[in-house]
């Protein structure tokens, strides 16, 4: 036993004093060559830069390395002291160079680009300003498949300047220290030679000692005896099949195995990770589950779940440290779920179908399912039209079981959709519902207006016309609900642009009416003809309540069939006309045209951008124009510097110069001046030109009725010229696209498209004064509770004193008249059209002024407020480690407790359209504050709601969105998805 051990510590000696010596070698071999690399690396630099001659005075510095010649902290001794003036300052833009290409080199290989850095360099991209303006296709070029990695890497670049510097300091600093550490590798490998011989020497000691290896774990026997996690040994077990269809929880189990065979307990300092990748790159979070603690034989497993809502195929990276496991990365296939009704669309939708008589009139149905994928994976033996029920209804809504067969269904393979054939045997006007196992399909609730040939033609005539002067007769029945004691003979005269109703005094006089925008917000409701029935139909969905309260109205089957038009804005107008098929017709062809054949939001983006562009036309040919504007006086010296220009220059791509400072301008500085001039413009401050409704700064901001006297309307002229330019530049592509920084009330964006505003905007706009005054006026029974006294009348306060200056009748004498519950509703809108809009109607129509000079106002009209928003403002970018940290939750039971992780797993998957629709949802507005959630007032809250199934709901006045329970994930997700998709236009409290 003595003996044995002798040999042990012999061993142990002989090998320390071998590692020692092998030490010394490598270490000056390592010296001389890194030394003489280094040295090479800075002669080169300075030779390029005509700075040979100071390469021993680069040495006597000590500096010795490409970092060190880039950083500005190591090179002012030496010029100071040493260079004369023209050197010092040629060393100075050499140094700065240097400095931003190794930046531009360390971005890219974070993000996996470094192989392009020569390509880069050779075509003048040399520090990271430069990749904002290098054009998508000299860069799809360079980088071929690895473009759409470098278009997400450039997406991610902060805009503004000072959020560039942040990153280009982060990225200097990693720099540095990969350059401090550059010979680790030559230093591992010492130390891997070095161990290794100890250990076999050591090993051949101790081979016959097993009671050794225990307490040898961690030490270098472990190695030898390959008593180590090796990831090619490891393995994988799926639980799911290939393909598998979307929207489940799916999971497999890694198990791991050391080098020798044996199972390997695998814990949290193995660096562990499972990456799983879609296709585009987007990125799953997945949760991983080391070990068993209550099960030993599973100690050497992970559990690895994760949810995919995207079908295709996807890239799962299974990796232990920098080392893929054996067969990793594997692919795996996915494939759409079961048809969802509330996901399934037409294509190409309007709520109106004119067609003829006799001929087939085609619409597409996309089936998708849950998560929108297109339904395409469907078996040999299932028919794909199963399910789908087309029901046909009258205009008092009895189901017409006549016309059944006259809409049929069928599956196109090739497109993988369902064709739905309309074909009609005589002129009428029905409406039509599609349905998939009885749940409806958003958009396939329309009207149906069947023509003659004759009439067909008439319609078609009327819209090739130039001149757009024939008319119908129709009567007028009414006005704002009010009914005419006897019907007027008036004409309705259609064109692209505008609805007229127009009557003739003494027969020769014409008289305007009313006159009605061709836009969506423009609407023809259908009433029955077989009774004066307060009840009507619509041609977009259904009637809003106001309309329904048409009793009174001379509506009878004698004055021919009767229709309403209202815009939203105008009081609407009921009118009779036996030729109401025919004007309804010639109406949505051309509402139809002038959006751009589909109601969708994203199909009308595209138009919207292509008929900006088309307006503009060769007019503007984006010209390059210099601005110098002063960054102290941002506001006031871009106002001087744009005075004079014209629509040709404000369509031009400005090319920035802050007065006083060096930079050149590819984009970067463009978009940092459209960034101070937003903040300039609409950020509340006191006396500013926005302002918001209460204290909360980072709320909505709407036109400021008592700014300072310095700003006068031209301000908001120019603001809206800003605002015009931005989405004149989006509509160039997304190279140019410009976000408007800015959070508007949806007042006053329901103003820029021509809408009125109501009460209900007070709810997201002014949230105090909707919980104060609107809401108590509307839960009050006016009628019983005499003890409550208001009239139509505006009280305006003293904002010091507090005393009461004077009152503003809202409507003609309306201090005489008292607010009942009958027109509680009439004196609230009366309110909301006071407070948000005659106050401030000279500064809209100043900032419409400046808008429509680059952006035709009819364009803007095919828009909703929330869709105006997002055009404007756009998604932005969203961080969910953000939204993490600044929340508040409200309930503690089990139940929420699982509805929340269900929450943080959907909104982590969540794109940023579907991110910006949740803030929409809940806090009224898809913008965050400049802080982020951290400055959100109050903060975003979740809160459990007492109900079970039903879709979330949200308070927008206090940022909160309650959640039911639900039986599944699935259902949870989907009943969210459909809320802030489809809910964006009601109100949590109304």
């Amino acid at each position: 036993m003595l003996l044995k051990v002798s040999k042990i510590v012999l061993a142990i000696v002989l090998s320390l004093t071998f590692t020692i010596s092998l030490w010394k070698i490598i270490i000056c071999v390592h010296t001389k060559y890194f030394d003489e690399f280094n040295k090479n690396s800075v002669d080169n630099w300075l030779d390029e830069n005509e700075l040979g001659a100071y390469k021993q005075l680069f040495r006597d510095f000590g500096i010795s390395t490409l970092s060190s010649c880039g950083n500005p902290e190591m090179l002012p001794e030496l010029l100071t002291k040493e260079l004369p003036p023209s050197d010092e300052h040629r060393l100075q833009r050499a140094a700065l160079n240097l400095q931003q290409k190794l930046i531009l080199r360390e971005w890219l290989k974070e993000n996996r680009l470094q192989s392009y850095y020569s390509r880069l360099i050779a075509i003048e991209v040399t520090s990271i300003e430069d990749v904002y303006w290098l054009e998508d296709s000299r860069a799809s070029q360079i980088l071929g498949k690895d473009f759409g990695i470098w278009n997400q890497a450039r997406q991610k670049l902060p805009t503004s300047k000072s959020n560039l510097e942040m990153l280009k300091a982060d990225l200097w600093s990693t720099v540095v220290k990969t350059s401090n550490h550059q010979d680790a590798w030559t230093w591992g490998g010492m130390l891997v030679v070095s161990v290794s011989v100890a250990g076999l020497v050591t090993l051949a000691a101790i081979s016959g000692n097993t009671s050794l290896a225990p307490e040898a774990r961690h030490s270098l026997l472990q190695y030898v005896t390959g008593k180590y996690l090796l990831p090619s040994n490891c393995r994988v077990e799926w639980h799911f099949q290939d393909p598998s269809p979307v929207g489940n929880t799916v999971s497999f189990t890694v198990r791991f195995f050391q080098r020798n065979g044996n199972a390997y307990w695998i814990c949290d300092t193995d660096q562990f990770y499972v990456e799983v990748t879609a296709e585009g790159a987007k990125k799953v979070v997945a949760i991983s589950e080391l070990g068993s603690s209550t099960d030993p034989n599973n100690a050497n497993e992970a559990k690895v779940k994760f949810t995919v809502r995207t079908a295709g195929q996807y890239k799962i990276s299974i990796m232990i440290g920098n080392s893929h496991i054996a067969g990793s990365p594997f692919y795996r296939n996915f494939v759409p779920g079961a048809i969802s009704a509330p996901r399934s669309r037409l294509i190409r939708s309007s709520s109106v179908v004119v067609c003829q008589v006799g001929l087939p009139n085609i619409l597409y149905i996309e089936a998708r399912d849950d998560f929108g994928n297109l339904c395409t994976n469907f078996d040999n033996d299932s028919d794909p039209i199963r399910g789908y029920l087309v029901e046909i209804y009258d205009l008092n809504d009895q189901i017409c079981e006549k016309y059944n067969s006259a809409i049929t269904l069928s599956y196109d393979k090739v497109n993988s959709r369902i064709n739905v054939i309309v074909l009609f045997p005589e002129p009428i006007c029905l409406r039509a519902r599609i349905t998939y196992e009885g749940q409806q399909i958003p958009n396939a609730h329309f009207d149906l207006i069947v023509l003659s040939s004759c009439d067909t033609t008439l319609v078609h005539k009327n819209i090739a016309s130039r001149k757009h002067n024939i008319s119908y007769d129709a009567k007028l029945l009414s006005v704002a609900g009010q009914p005419k004691s006897k019907p007027r003979k008036v004409h309705c005269y259609i064109g692209p642009k505008q609805f007229t109703i127009k009557e003739m005094i003494l027969k020769i006089i014409p008289k305007r009416i009313a006159t009605f925008r061709v836009c969506p917000s423009t609407r023809i409701h259908f009433l029955a003809t077989t009774s004066s029935s307060s009840s009507s139909s619509s041609l977009t969905s259904t009637l809003n309540d106001d309309n329904n309260n048409n009793n009174g109205s001379s509506s009878n089957s004698s004055n021919g069939t009767i229709f309403i038009i209202d815009d939203g804005s105008q009081p609407k107008i009921e009118l009779s006309s036996k030729d109401r098929n025919l004007i309804a017709a010639t109406f949505t062809h051309f509402l139809i045209k002038n959006i751009g054949g589909s109601e969708t939001f994203k199909d009308k983006q595209d138009f919207f951008y292509h008929e900006v562009r088309k307006f503009h036309g060769s007019n503007c040919f984006h010209e390059k124009i210099s601005l110098k504007v002063q960054r102290e006086k941002i506001l006031e010296s871009s106002m001087k510097a744009t005075k004079n220009f014209s629509v040709s220059d404000w369509c031009g791509n400005f090319e920035i110069t802050f007065q006083g400072e060096q930079g050149v301008d590819y984009g970067g500085l463009r978009r940092e001046w459209i960034e101070l001039i937003c903040t300039a413009l609409f950020e509340p401050v006191d006396g500013g030109l926005f302002c918001t409704f209460h204290e909360k700064r980072q709320a909505l901001v709407h036109p400021n009725q008592n700014r300072a006297s310095h700003l006068k309307l031209k301000y908001y002229e120019f603001a809206g010229k800003i605002v015009g330019k931005c989405l004149y530049e989006s509509a160039l592509g997304s190279s140019y696209r410009q976000l408007v920084r800015a959070r508007f009330t949806r007042s006053f964006l329901a103003q820029l498209i021509g809408l009125r505003v109501h009460y209900k905007h007070f709810e997201q706009d002014d949230p105090e004064l909707y919980l104060q005054k609107i809401k108590y006026i509307l839960d009050t029974d006016l009628d019983k509770n005499e003890n409550v006294e208001i009239y139509f009348v505006e009280e305006v306060y003293d904002n010091t004193m507090g005393q009461l200056i004077r009152t503003v009748d809202l409507i003609p004498n309306g201090s005489k008249i008292r607010v009942r519950n009958s027109n509680k509703s009439q004196y609230l809108d009366a309110l909301a059209t006071h407070r948000l809009s005659n106050n401030v109607k000279e500064e809209i129509d100043s900032f419409l002024k400046g808008l429509n000079l680059i952006i035709p106002d009819n364009l803007l009209s095919i828009f909703d407020e929330n869709e105006l928003e997002l055009l404007l403002c756009g998604t932005g970018e969203y961080s969910i480690a953000d939204f993490k940290a600044n929340h508040i939750v409200n309930g503690s039971n089990q139940e929420f407790r699982r509805v929340l992780d269900w929450f943080w797993a959907a909104v982590s998957n969540f794109s940023q359209t579907e991110m910006a629709r949740l803030l929409q949802f809940t806090t009224g507005c898809s913008q965050l504050p400049h802080g982020g959630f951290q400055e959100l007032n109050p903060k975003f809250q979740i809160t459990s709601a007492p109900t079970f199934a039903n879709l979330p709901t949200a308070h927008t006045c206090f940022n909160q969105l309650c959640l039911p329970d639900y039986e599944s994930y699935e259902q949870f997700e989907r009943a969210l998805l459909i809320a802030i998709s489809e809910g964006n236009e009601g109100f949590g409290m109304s």
